[in-house]
């Protein structure tokens, strides 16, 4: 494994090592911050492909049997990896701004029994969604870093799983905070 792979294993480790850690405080708050299959039983599908594609990455590298038109990679030049690392990087700097930003606020997936405020400062001033732009962001970089088929599929899959969220979300926040969110959805872009 190249150090541009490792540098983005060593992201990913910080990645998930934020929102660990956010949950963590937050429980030892009193507050339920890990909800995520909690409204929705079909979210229970993403840990598998989580895992599933876990596996094709980790495949290669150790010699576990996969198929090889999954991993092959695009291209042998190393500049579009150098700017995936510079994407990893600044997707795990958005996410800590991210989550500064939530507060309290932050869950993973829909708190439809104690919600928190609506929240529009920090990042969400420029962003409805910039935690799931932060994971956007992450797994592009990972593409151009080991730039193969499996990664094309993920970015593909990730993308509209995150979508699919995304308007979940925005139904219920809608429901919830009515007009503050309408004002709210009308001056602030979803994504980017």
């Amino acid at each position: 494994m190249g150090i541009q792979a490792w540098i983005v294993v060593g992201a990913f480790v910080c990645l998930i090592a934020l929102v660990i850690s956010r949950v963590i405080l937050l429980k030892k708050r009193g507050i339920q911050a890990f909800l995520f299959g909690a409204t929705h039983k079909s979210d229970a599908i993403l840990p598998v492909v989580i895992l599933g594609v876990g596996y094709c990455l980790i495949a290669p590298v150790v010699g576990w049997p996969i198929w090889s038109p999954l991993v092959s990679r695009f291209w042998a030049t190393t500049l579009p990896g150098w700017i995936g690392v510079a994407l990893c990087v600044l997707a795990v700097m958005g996410m800590a701004w991210t989550l500064v930003s939530f507060g309290d606020s932050f869950r993973v997936g829909i708190d439809d029994q104690r919600p928190a405020g609506l929240v529009t400062s920090g990042a969400f001033a420029h962003s409805r969604n910039p935690i799931y732009v932060c994971f956007f962001l992450f797994v592009l970089g990972v593409f151009l870093v080991v730039c193969n088929l499996i990664l094309v599929l993920v970015l593909i899959g990730f993308s509209a799983i995150i979508h699919r969220q995304v308007i979940r979300e925005e139904g219920f926040l809608a429901g919830h905070y009515g007009q503050e969110f309408e004002t709210y959805r009308t001056t602030v872009r979803r994504y980017l």
